[in-house]
């Protein structure tokens, strides 16, 4: 592990040394639920998801996918 990693690796233990008890399985939760959505999902998963909502008619007109987005 680097320095830039063992620092932060520090860090983050120290703030879960200071979180009361009562906490900490809230704490936990918010951690997996942020590495999970930062951790790109399998393609296949993805096209699963994707086909389910197709499927269940969770869909949106393509005229309608761009609103509200400046692209140019």
């Amino acid at each position: 592990m680097s320095n830039y990693q063992m620092a932060y690796t520090d860090l983050l233990i120290r703030e879960i040394k200071a979180t009361p008890g009562e906490y900490l399985p809230a704490l936990l939760n918010m951690i997996r639920l942020f590495r999970e959505s930062i951790t790109l999902k399998p393609a296949e998963n993805s096209f699963q998801q994707g086909w389910q909502e197709a499927m269940e008619g969770e869909t949106m007109p393509v005229d309608e996918l761009w609103v509200g987005i400046d692209a140019e």
